[in-house]
């Protein structure tokens, strides 16, 4: 038993080394391409371009100057899509901000958000 005991603790101790060396490692490798990323213009919307989207299956808005599509997102939402649905089309920012509670929403929400962009509002 004690050979047991003694054999996992170095295995242990092993596998950990290795992963620190090998963290190491990577973060001494040296970036060769620091070539900047440049993103395409974003497309600008009018408000009443926003405005024809105002429907479940077709839901954009516009919030803090951009302009989100939502209509994949709604089945996802941790609320029911019918708390949403009245800003479809519509200038959110307030909405979004306060999540219509006085709550702002959560730091993966405004990463999340991010994937749904498509464009700023003109």
């Amino acid at each position: 038993m004690r050979k047991l005991f003694i054999i996992s603790t170095v295995i242990f101790w092993l596998a950990v080394a290795g992963f620190w060396l090998a963290d190491l490692y990577m973060t001494t490798i040296p970036v060769t391409d620091v070539s900047p990323v440049v993103e395409p213009a974003a497309k600008g919307y009018l408000l009443a371009e926003v405005a024809g989207h105002a429907k479940q299956d077709d839901c954009w808005m516009a919030i803090e100057g951009s302009v989100y599509d939502f209509t994949t997102y709604l089945p996802d939402h941790p609320s029911a899509p019918e708390l949403i649905l009245p800003w479809c089309g519509k200038e959110a920012t307030q909405a979004w901000q306060t999540k219509n509670k006085g709550r702002a929403h959560s730091s993966r929400a405004n990463q999340l958000l991010e994937k749904y962009r498509i464009g700023t509002l003109r």
